[in-house]
């Protein structure tokens, strides 16, 4: 029973400590959404390359009316459009800079609509709610394993362990559906500068609902093994109650505790006694003989088999 409740125990702290490094992976990067922003490709600036730029457009006047513009890039067969990816995450938004080498970045606030922010800010603190909550959960369970705790103690750490990740997978179940919700809302009415043309999920998003799934199992095993203790407790608790009880009873009725152990056992008090064959010729006594029962006093094994 023991050995079955330490592994309990250890299930739920690895399941708290992976959902802590989950989350704070997630939080941390921008790859929540990923996807290409179609954009229009700049003139090529300095001294023209052996190399062919497939990110710019390279024409020697410097009219952007010029009508000749548009017949060039139709005959020389070039696009117009660029396909740029960007990535981004609860605080930041990055995009392909104009070279094509490495991202530029901006606060993903600025991006949010203004009338929207509110949302935005309130997914921040029940992200923060969802982290302090979970890693206090997790500090928690290890101080149940200290052995320096009472029983009682230890079951209250361990009421307050999973009530705190069970909390903690809730502000992170609303953190995740205010961003999907606020993100929506920024490809909708965002800055013209910014809407995607493709976007998905990526592997953060993941890692924040991989998180969730794992802290919801760590609090359901700590309650599980705290409600399976308290089950316990009382199930022994009303067997010591029962005993007392039956005990009293029998001082009350003043019973001896030699005969409530013979009945105990349901052994019979008398017994007829068999008829005696003759012996050397002589009939057998007619009067009846009483034969003692022994039985066992021991009041010692008797109250352990109580207990």
């Amino acid at each position: 029973m023991r050995l079955e409740r330490g592994r309990r125990a250890s299930l739920a702290i690895t399941l708290n400590f992976v959902a802590f490094a989950f989350a704070l992976s997630a939080v941390t990067t921008s790859y929540w959404c990923e996807g290409t922003r179609k954009v229009v490709k700049p003139f090529c600036t300095g001294p023209p390359l052996k190399a062919k730029q497939i990110f710019c457009i390279r024409f020697n006047s410097s009219n952007i009316n010029d009508s000749r513009l548009v017949q060039y890039i139709f005959e020389t067969g070039e696009e117009k459009f660029l396909l740029k990816k960007f990535h981004t995450g609860i605080f930041f938004s990055c995009e392909e800079a104009a070279d094509m080498n490495g991202f530029d970045c901006r606060d993903f606030s600025e991006i949010a609509p203004e009338h929207e922010r509110g949302v935005l800010w309130l997914c921040i603190v029940a992200e923060s709610l969802y982290l302090t909550l979970l890693f206090a959960g997790g500090i928690l369970m290890t101080l149940e394993q200290c052995p320096c705790f009472s029983v009682m103690n230890k079951l209250k750490l361990s009421a307050f362990a999973a009530m705190c990740t069970a909390l903690s997978g809730l502000c992170g179940m609303v953190a995740h559906m205010m961003f999907t919700t606020i993100f929506q809302l920024a490809v909708a009415m965002g800055p013209e500068d910014w809407r995607p043309k493709t976007w998905d999920y990526s592997w953060s998003y993941a890692l924040a609902w991989g998180s969730f799934g794992t802290c919801m199992g760590s609090a359901v095993t700590a309650l599980n093994r705290y409600t399976k203790t308290i089950i316990e407790f009382k199930y022994k608790r009303r067997n010591i109650e029962k005993n007392l009880l039956v005990k009293q009873k029998m001082i009350e009725l003043n019973i001896p505790e030699q005969m409530w152990d013979m009945y105990l056992t349901a052994a019979p008090a008398y017994t007829e006694a068999p008829p005696e064959l003759p012996v050397n010729g002589n009939k057998p006594s007619t009067g009846t003989t009483t034969y003692e029962v022994e039985t066992d006093s021991a009041p010692e094994q008797q109250g352990e088999v109580y207990c």
